[in-house]
């Protein structure tokens, strides 16, 4: 068959994209960013485009063409720099049934619970609108609910999940005793295939989740056990400590990071994450056990652990530490002027104020995730730069007792990490 996988870069989307054309389809992927994908999985025809700016029909006729089969993967936790989310998840779904309502086409939605304590939330309250029009269109559809997915791989709450569990030792848990419901991400994959197959047969409404009631607890303490990391205590949290983290992580979602440890993570976590609705159709899924025990980690998995909530600081300390560079000589100008006395006053001067701005731009623009990368590697080759000048110009400054050349160093390194870690897929 001819299948069309929206979202087919994501965590889930990927895998479907693997799992249908090892079993011979044809498969499509849509995103927003293909580049990477085009490269690992080269079997996909790719296509590029942004979900949130396709939400009228004609936006979809020439995606549509020839395709059997619609795979809808994509989705956004909330609102920010990257993310739209009603256009993503309502809209742009719409425009989809509208479009598809004249053709033959069988769609599969990937979605959540929506019935919860919190269902009012945006990203539940666009999903619910989304399949509540998907049931009324007269599309053939199967709508599948995911709890917490599970794979070799990582992303958003997985990953959470594992940066918690290789915290040193004690463990902080915010919603300790919230029950998590886990689905292994090749039962996701397999439940797509056995909808295409009519296994589970058009009109179906299927929560996928295994049978066990594990505690956010239980669930971390599962996976630093799957690290190889020895047992540790884990201390309960007030709620009240997640709320200034879950503020800086939903300012930064307003500039493109998407952590998972945004207000609707959180709230979503808070009433814990269960199925809630009739087991009809489903097949036999994994437990949490037997998911990690299929896929042994290695220490790239304990380096990604370690290293994950890391990144935030990273960034800000890279982020301050440039603003300071270039707002600082500012406070002192003559003193910055004088390393530049071989120039003419006010050739020094405009040197001066030049490289300040420098820092400037290059300490906000890492703020943002769609500039960060070019900002580190501005970072780079600016203080390349710096080096290259002060050495030629006062080489005395690498033997200077507060070592303000030598310092640069560990900021060079530091920005290499930043690069090192700096993909989210």
């Amino acid at each position: 068959m001819n299948i069309l996988i929206l979202g087919a870069t994501g965590f889930i989307g990927s895998a479907v994209a693997r799992k249908l054309a090892d079993e011979g389809h044809q498969v499509t992927g849509l995103g927003r960013d293909i580049a990477r994908a085009s490269l690992k999985m080269p079997f996909v025809r790719w296509l590029k485009a942004d979900l949130a700016g396709m939400t009228q029909g004609v936006s979809w006729q020439h995606v549509l063409d020839e395709q059997q089969v619609v795979v809808n993967c994509a989705g956004a936790l909330q609102d920010g720099l990257s993310d739209d989310l009603s256009a993503t998840q309502e809209r742009a779904m719409l425009a989809l049934y509208e479009a598809a309502r004249d053709q033959r086409l069988l769609i599969i939605q990937i979605s959540a619970e929506t019935e919860t304590a919190d269902r009012d939330i945006p990203f539940l309250s666009t999903k619910r609108r989304a399949d509540t029009a998907l049931v009324a269109s007269g599309v053939r559809h199967v709508i599948l609910r995911p709890a917490l997915v599970l794979g070799r791989n990582a992303h958003g709450g997985s990953a959470l999940l594992r940066a918690l569990a290789a915290f040193p030792m004690v463990i902080p848990l915010v919603y300790a005793e919230s029950l998590v419901t886990t689905v292994a991400l090749d039962d996701v994959a397999s439940a797509v295939s056995a909808a295409i197959q009519d296994t589970l047969p058009a009109g179906s409404d299927v929560a996928l989740g295994s049978d066990e009631r594990l505690t956010l607890r239980e669930l971390v303490l599962l996976h630093r056990s799957w690290l190889g990391l020895p047992a540790a205590p884990v201390i309960s949290m007030p709620s009240a400590v997640a709320r200034p983290v879950t503020w800086f992580a939903d300012m930064a979602g307003r500039l493109g990071w998407r952590s998972p440890l945004r207000s609707t993570a959180m709230a979503v976590m808070s009433g814990g994450i269960e199925n809630r609705r009739p087991q009809d159709h489903r097949p036999r899924l994994s437990s949490t056990a037997e998911t990690l025990a299929a896929v042994p980690s290695g220490v790239q998995d304990l380096w990604f652990a370690r290293l994950y909530l890391l990144k935030s600081p990273i960034i800000m300390i890279l982020a301050l530490f440039w603003l300071t560079s270039g707002l600082a000589p500012f406070l002192t100008f003559e003193a910055a002027q004088s390393h530049l006395a071989f120039l003419p006053d006010r050739l020094a001067g405009i040197m001066v104020v030049a490289t300040c701005l420098a820092d400037i731009m290059l300490g906000l623009a890492v703020l943002f995730r769609a500039w960060a990368r070019r900002a580190l590697i501005g970072m780079l080759f600016l203080t390349f730069v710096y080096l290259l000048a002060a050495t030629f110009t006062e080489p005395v400054l690498w033997l200077d007792p507060l070592g303000p050349l030598v310092k640069v160093v560990p900021s060079i390194l530091l920005t290499l990490a930043a690069l090192a870690i700096l993909d989210e897929r």
